[in-house]
């Protein structure tokens, strides 16, 4: 009786692996940076280095935000510059939505840490094959911004994100 539940829950474990697997076949990076505890230092940068296979496959580029709960503003600010890899160069400004009008946190959340996928391209194709760095800054003019706990990048197929 006992080998079968055995067997019986690693079948079922095998099972819900490949399913989580097949989620993400269509993901081409996915990383988070962590922020120091005191805080992000508004020279500090998050930095991610992406290899781009094909020039001409569509990507969603997304940017993710981990904040506690504690976190002073409704919103942050983030200038993020890609540099292709011939050393082009391409800056933005992007204004991240972390919670509503009446101060309700955005996204998903356990405990005090709140996640909020903020889409930064959609339906983008590189202009070249190789690696691409991200670079990723506050911009909320504080020197040393309290509450945000991650900053991460995730760049898929362009079918493959539907929120």
């Amino acid at each position: 009786m006992g080998k079968i539940r055995k067997n019986s829950f690693i079948g079922v474990v095998l099972i819900a692996l490949i399913a989580f697997s097949s989620c993400d076949k269509n993901v081409v990076f996915d990383q988070y940076v962590t922020i120091p505890d005191g805080g992000w230092n508004m020279d500090s940068m998050a930095v991610f280095k992406v290899d781009i296979q094909s020039a001409e496959q569509a990507f969603d580029v997304v940017l993710n935000v981990r904040n506690y709960s504690n976190y002073p503003n409704s919103n942050l600010w983030l200038f993020v510059d890609v540099i292709s890899p011939s050393g082009n160069k391409m800056q933005d400004k992007v204004d991240c939505i972390l919670a509503d009008e009446t101060g309700r946190w955005l996204g998903t959340g356990w405990g005090s840490l709140y996640h909020v996928k903020v889409p930064y391209q959609r339906n983008v194709k590189f202009a070249e094959t190789g690696q691409y760095t991200f670079r990723i800054v506050q911009g909320m003019r504080d020197e040393e911004l309290k509450g945000i706990h991650n900053i991460g990048l995730r760049i898929e197929g362009a079918e493959a994100l539907k929120e």
